[in-house]
């Protein structure tokens, strides 16, 4: 997909961080941008912003763990642009702490956003991007976490690698149509993801402050340092136009991060060498 003016983008998370990065990156391409995000008053805010800017936006407040709440705002988006060419699965949490000591509900929390928003965002659009036979783009938002697991990120770690090997699946299941599929996977970005506990919904136990989380207060230390220094969201939304354009899978952000990913593949493929020394019966 390299012609993006007068098309439509729809962007998860798309109030702040990455996800306005991309609508705006969108937006200065000639795209119609529909962003949906769980903070209302900064969705509005975006969209001012976007507007400002003589894109031509919408914001709808949503958490996209609520499959109601992700149909409303697809139809909203489909009465107001139409067709849909460029979804953008980028809503995501996290909860750190070791496996066994994080709460269900936060797992199910995690996973309700990350796992099951994604799940719910191509059952409401794929369709009508197939339907409308036209050149589209699904961006997945993974991490770097997502192809080496961390310590003390049991949860996000999950659920991310679960979005690449979506991303795979959907790469081959949409191998022959004109909508390609890519995978973002950043390592540190100047966002605000360390927080992003303070939209936790009451269903899940409701707002948890980075400040009161003193069981990972090293980690998140460690955490907020490396955000700080991290990568500008703008320069992110670039590779991810270059990937769109070049219909490429994988998206990473820091070539830092090319030794663990290397490393990683190195343990697999002496588990397939182990094979040889021992084989199975």
């Amino acid at each position: 997909m390299k012609d993006f003016a007068g098309k439509t983008a729809f962007v998860t998370g798309g109030a702040g961080g990455i996800g306005f990065a991309m609508a705006r990156a969108f937006g200065r391409r000639g795209m119609k941008v529909a962003i949906a995000d769980v903070e209302a008053d900064t969705c509005a805010k975006a969209v001012e912003t976007l507007r400002a800017d003589g894109i031509t936006a919408i914001g709808i407040p949503c958490d996209v763990s609520d499959r109601e709440q992700y149909a409303k705002a697809a139809e909203r988006t489909f009465a107001e642009f139409g067709k849909v060419h460029v979804l953008c699965n980028n809503a995501g949490v996290s909860r750190a702490g070791p496996i066994e000591t994080i709460a269900s509900s936060d797992w199910d929390w995690v996973i309700g956003v990350n796992l099951k928003g994604l799940v719910h965002g191509l059952q409401l659009f794929l369709p009508q991007m197939k339907a409308h036979g036209e050149k589209g783009h699904i961006v997945n938002t993974a991490s770097v976490n997502g192809v080496v697991g961390s310590a003390l990120a049991g949860p996000y770690s999950a659920t991310k690698f679960a979005v690449v090997g979506m991303s795979e699946v959907l790469a081959a299941e949409l191998k022959d149509t004109p909508i390609g599929v890519s995978v973002l996977c950043p390592s540190w970005v100047k966002t605000r993801m360390l927080d992003n506990g303070r939209n936790r919904p009451a269903r899940y136990g409701g707002p948890i402050r980075i400040a009161t989380d003193s069981a990972n207060a090293e980690r998140n230390a460690r955490y907020a340092r490396a955000l700080e220094t991290g990568l500008d969201p703008a320069d992110v939304a670039q590779l991810v136009l270059s990937a769109i354009e070049t219909r490429r899978l994988f998206v990473f952000t820091h070539p830092d991060t090319r030794a663990a990913v290397e490393y990683c593949h190195e343990l697999m493929m002496q588990g397939f060498a182990a094979l040889e020394e021992v084989p199975p019966q």
